[in-house]
């Protein structure tokens, strides 16, 4: 069988169209499956001969061919450039025969290109879910091990991009790493379906060879095997499922990134980049741009892309196989090494970040960032709330008159706006207590948030 023969060609009299033979063809992207395709070929070259269809001298020679191709395709890039081949599944089958002669065109009996790309992409997906949980992984450890080296730093918090309330700089670090965690949940939820084995399903209808399905999921470490043959062949749910777990793993990492950014400028000056993970200006010597960060925000938009074009071409499609479908590899691919680089990137950059701890700590003791503490303060003397927040919106507005922050204020001119104010007041406004008194779980308190660090680790270490 050569090389550039079609697996399907018995049934047409003329070539293909040079032109359309380029469009067709999927071997310049799908060869990363090459290794998968082999996996999965040495486990149906087991089912088979259990089943009777080669013998055992067959099966030898299938094996030690596949193993051959393997070898030469990781030792040689050239073995993989130079093909013609139409896609990695031809490719491999030619390369088989070539070496074993007519052994290796028992290989594909009773099983369609449908259910092959299919179990082959489930795979390689797998594959793919398992690494990017790792660097998820490596990404939080890396947020908590920020988190520990600043501990005792305060940062303002915000809404609406306005001072809100001062949180410990750890407890910003505890907020992304609970929804990288919440990621790498979905992915392992994800993982669940995907690993569900759709070879034995044939191109649409199911196989007639007595081959055991179930043997053959335990032999590629699939949980189950697919229940239905039309849908097994057809369906890439779990190539949505996936984008769409990458895609909010990038919407997580994009809004760290955005957070990095404004927290360098000279308007925070809460961080500063380190200069491995900077850049300058070709014309201003002055500038250090955070283009690591920038290009992790960027490139969001691409994953979130792919996931909407896979949803788009699968909508209208009929049961069962439909070449469209041959559109969800280069979207894959391309999310993987998207989302697996900037979770590196990201872990890079938490390594070369620095805190300006002056800064930070003196933009949280300012801003009336303590009027909610005010507010907290007086309830407690038994103001119900809204009056308390009416009486404390009154002392803000005197305070920005007075140009003073509510710890400048004296003692008679908190009383003007409430009598139940006396001395004590005072420590209830420093930045020390507005941080303490967040003591419930989940919390910003100090002793909260060495409480979540802990269990952070525990967490992690499981």
């Amino acid at each position: 069988m050569s090389e550039g023969k079609k697996l399907w060609g018995g049934r047409f009299k003329d070539s293909a169209d040079v032109r359309f033979a380029a469009f067709n063809n999927s071997f310049k992207f799908d060869l990363r499956l090459l290794e998968v395709d082999v996996e999965g070929s040495r486990a149906y070259c087991e089912a088979l001969f259990a089943a009777s269809v080669i013998t055992s001298e067959e099966a030898g020679r299938i094996r030690e061919g596949l193993g051959t191709i393997l070898a030469k395709a990781q030792s040689d890039p050239a073995y993989l450039v130079n093909s013609d081949a139409e896609d990695v599944h031809s490719f491999v089958e030619a390369r088989l025969v070539e070496l074993i002669g007519d052994a290796g065109k028992k290989l594909h009996t009773g099983r369609s290109r449908n259910d092959q790309v299919a179990t082959d992409f489930r795979l390689w997906v797998r594959n793919a879910i398992d690494s990017i949980s790792e660097q998820l992984h490596d990404t939080q450890t890396v947020l908590l091990d920020f988190a520990e080296a600043n501990r005792a730093i305060a940062i303002p918090g915000y809404t609406h991009l306005q001072r809100a309330q001062p949180v410990l700089l750890a407890h910003w670090c505890l907020a992304y790493f609970e929804m990288l965690a919440r990621d790498a949940e979905r992915l392992h939820e994800v993982r669940s379906r995907v690993n569900v084995l759709p070879l034995g399903s044939a191109a649409l209808a199911g196989t007639s060879l007595n081959i055991n399905r179930e043997a053959l999921a335990r032999e590629l470490g699939f949980d189950s095997v697919s229940k239905n043959s039309l849908d097994a062949v057809s369906d890439r749910d779990f190539v949505i499922e996936f984008l769409s777990s990458c895609s909010l793993v990038m919407m997580h990492l994009s809004r760290l990134a955005e957070d990095i950014i404004l927290y360098c400028t000279n308007e925070f000056g809460f961080f500063e980049l380190g200069d491995a993970v900077a850049t300058g200006s070709s014309l201003m010597p002055q500038k250090k741009n955070p283009d690591s960060m920038e290009l992790v925000r960027g490139k969001t938009g691409r994953v979130f892309g792919h996931l909407h074009a896979m949803l788009t071409t699968m909508k209208g499609l009929p049961l069962a196989y439909n070449k469209d479908m041959q559109e969800d590899k280069e979207a894959v691919f391309d999310s993987f090494d998207t989302v697996h680089a900037c979770l590196e990137i990201s872990s890079t950059v938490l390594r070369n970040l620095s805190v300006n701890v002056e800064r930070a700590n003196a933009a949280s003791a300012t801003g009336y960032m303590n009027a909610t503490e005010l507010a907290d303060y007086l309830v407690r003397k038994g103001v119900p709330f809204r009056e308390a927040h009416e009486a404390v919106g009154k002392v803000v507005m005197y305070a920005l008159e007075q140009k003073k922050e509510l710890g400048e204020l004296k003692l008679e001119e908190f009383m003007k706006f409430s009598r139940l104010i006396s001395s004590d007041v005072f420590e209830c406004l420093t930045l020390e207590s507005t941080l303490n008194a967040k003591a419930a779980k989940g919390g910003t308190a100090p002793s909260a948030v060495e409480t979540a660090l802990a269990e952070a680790r525990r967490d992690l270490a499981k």
